[in-house]
């Protein structure tokens, strides 16, 4: 077969990694697109996934976003009709929460799965289930949540964290992230995420908490925070911020974002990949989403895995107790059973509109 994956976001990297590994593996040509939004260029060469480039993110207006959409749409499908013009097509395309994939592979008659772990991100859903032959989503998610998107008879699901299948512990390097990060290691690691403040579904939410934790850890004595920002306006922020405190960390270059989950002491983050990371690993996790709370953050936060901050003072600010030992999944899944979930039944290749 030959698939074509599109990356539009970091989290998007760690999760088709192994899928892209197992792939090709098996003899399959796969060709891979990616968004430069969020580091997630970089992080595709950290991965060793050679990417075609193309487009960018729009900022955090709506009209930018449009204007960027349209631009990258344009841009993908001229890659898919080079890519396809006087070869073998595309047997699927794949991705997790891009828009302008959908929409080519549809114009291209490629079967598209479009895949997701949180629910109410209405104005991409509403696209990218339209388009999509199959949709893929965590089964900790309600199907009746789905219903104004009007998936009925397209949606598969499969248990557990989509993280429990990409991660692999034993690749995991907590000690040298620490080190490459000039953490001492005898100091409390607090790995921080800022909210998603460019997201539609962001919109309008203010979100103090998150600052007053990363103050308390400033003013801790033996502490350390690393902050990951999600795009340039925050690191500019929190870079003038924090005026050169030694005690916090904003990595200038993209970091194995697992393994520095995996050599915290605590994870506080605004929702997202990195708190599901944690709770695989079963590191202590604080959420401090504001947004509307999704099934898969639900069912974390029912079983305890995951922790809702209410204030900044209830972050545990101490060495947790089993760091040193290697890492460990609580779930460890095997990626080739979610490639069976996204590619069953796999139709053959519709003429192109």
């Amino acid at each position: 077969m030959r698939i074509l994956v599109d990356l539009t976001n970091s989290p998007h990297v760690p999760f088709f990694d192994p899928l892209v590994r197992v792939l090709r593996e098996d003899g399959h040509r796969v060709d891979v697109t990616a968004r430069r939004f969020a580091q997630t260029v970089e992080l595709a060469q950290l991965h060793g996934l050679e990417a075609t480039v193309l487009g960018a993110h729009g900022g955090t207006g709506r009209l930018g976003k449009a204007r960027a959409a349209v631009a990258r749409t344009w841009a993908l499908d001229r890659y898919v009709a080079r890519a396809q013009r006087g070869r073998e097509r595309y047997d699927a395309a794949l991705s997790h929460g891009s828009t302008d994939l959908p929409l080519v592979a549809r114009r291209r008659g490629i079967p598209h799965v479009t895949i997701f772990d949180y629910e109410w991100a209405r104005t991409q859903h509403r696209t990218n289930v339209r388009h999509s032959w199959r949709v893929v989503m965590p089964d900790a998610i309600p199907l009746e949540r789905l219903d104004d998107y009007r998936a009925e008879g397209r949606v598969s699901t499969y248990p557990g964290l989509k993280e429990e299948y990409y991660l692999d512990a034993t690749r995991l390097d907590p000690v040298g992230v620490r080190d490459a990060l000039g953490v001492p290691h005898d100091a409390v690691l607090v790995v921080l995420r800022p909210p998603a403040d460019m997201a539609l579904y962001h919109r309008g939410i203010v979100n103090d908490v998150f600052a007053e934790v990363l103050e308390r850890v400033r003013t801790t004595p033996g502490c350390r925070a690393v902050v990951l920002p999600r795009t340039p306006s925050q690191r500019s922020a929190l870079e003038a911020g924090v005026a050169g405190d030694r005690r916090v960390i904003v990595p200038a270059t993209a970091v194995d974002g697992a393994s520095l989950v995996a050599a915290a002491d605590v994870v506080v983050s605004a929702g997202g990949t990195m708190n599901r990371e944690a709770a695989a690993l079963g590191v202590p996790v604080y959420t401090v989403f504001a947004g509307r709370m999704g099934g898969v953050d639900e069912a974390l936060l029912a079983d305890g895995r995951l922790r809702m901050l209410e204030a900044a003072a209830d972050v545990p600010l101490r060495r947790r107790a089993d760091r040193g030992a290697a890492p460990a999944l609580r779930h460890d899944r095997d990626p080739r059973v979610l490639l069976g979930v996204l590619l069953d039944g796999l139709p053959s290749v519709a003429a192109p509109r």
